[in-house]
């Protein structure tokens, strides 16, 4: 289960047994900021909490304030009932100083989630389930939930000190293509099943056991041939591709097919040897070399990996680098 649909079940819980839920959301932030736009978190009046806004005494001091707020008797009369923002400087003496020196800062809604506000929370579980292209809409106003895309992750808008809109695409804010299904694509499908990505495989072969193994992809698609991937993995801003098939000419088919789409990231699993020769090959053919050189490979940070978990965990992170560059 996801990080953000384990959120919004934790706050359907107690809504459902008539407890009210502050909400709290990461608008926009900048500098060393630990929280990032998109991040929340769900504070219960017992203090039970879901999620994180970037930890350390800030988030700290925004749970205290959270917890009050939604443990008094009188909450859901006050005035914050309604989403207000926050803004909190992580630098020593700032005003508004989040107790943090790390600099940066970062702009948080509260919002507080009472039982009416049941049938927006199930909806938004819903297109979180059924993986439906959502978006999720908090204004000064209120909360509401509609199909359709328009955006890739976040936007806020801020009108003035009390009017602001933000907007944010529910589910997984990037694809990770793995093309092969091996037993390094099932330890990386595992591994970035739990961070912000929809994960499909590709394969040729109906019967490998990691296939059937594989309990972490969102998608598992068993292809007739790989001159089919083209049609199958489309270019995109947030569009991540790792090819980990069983040989050199497998591999060779996945890169013509896919030469000439952009992604964010595009990675091929071999040894340096390997790909140096097929890299060579292909720009003797005229593949324009500029291009050849975005290839990442051999892929991974230099671990000295050896087992396919070491190699996953080496692929993992040069993904994130690129992804938070």
């Amino acid at each position: 289960m996801s990080k953000e649909l384990e959120l919004w079940q934790f706050i359907a819980a107690r809504l459902k047994n008539s407890e009210a839920v502050t909400l709290l959301v990461v608008a926009e932030s900048s500098g060393s900021s630990p929280g990032r736009a998109g991040y929340k978190m769900a504070v219960a009046a017992n203090g039970e909490l879901s999620g994180s806004i970037g930890g350390g005494v800030m988030e700290v001091n925004l749970v205290e304030q959270s917890r009050a707020v939604v443990s008094e008797p009188g909450a859901i009369a006050t005035g914050f009932r309604r989403p207000t923002i926050t803004e909190q400087v992580h630098q020593k003496n700032s005003p508004n100083s989040s107790g943090m020196i790390c600099s940066g800062k970062q702009t948080v809604i509260f919002h507080l989630l009472t039982p009416e506000n049941t049938a927006i929370v199930d909806a938004i579980i819903k297109a979180l389930e059924t993986q439906t292209h959502a978006l999720l809409t908090i204004t000064q106003r209120d909360l509401a939930v509609m199909n359709g895309g328009g955006i890739t992750a976040t936007n806020f808008d801020k009108q003035s000190e009390t009017e602001f809109t933000y907007t944010e695409k529910l589910g997984p804010k990037n694809e990770l293509y793995i093309v092969g299904g091996g037993h390094c694509a099932l330890a990386l499908s595992e591994m970035m099943s739990r961070m912000d990505f929809h994960i499909s495989i590709f394969d040729d072969r109906p019967d490998l056991n990691t296939i059937e193994k594989n309990r972490y992809a969102n998608e598992i698609k068993i292809i007739d041939s790989y001159e089919q991937i083209g049609e199958m993995i489309h270019s995109g801003l947030n569009t991540y591709v790792v090819v980990m098939t069983l040989g050199y000419k497998s591999d060779e088919t996945v890169i013509r097919s896919l030469f000439d789409k952009e992604f964010k990231y595009f990675g091929i699993l071999g040894s340096k040897a390997k790909m140096k020769t097929l890299l060579t090959m292909l720009e003797k053919e005229d593949f324009s070399r500029e291009r050849l050189a975005r290839i990442r490979t051999p892929i991974g940070i230099r671990i000295n990996s050896r087992t396919p978990e070491e190699i996953a965990v080496s692929i993992a992170a040069e993904i994130i680098a690129v992804k938070n560059s």
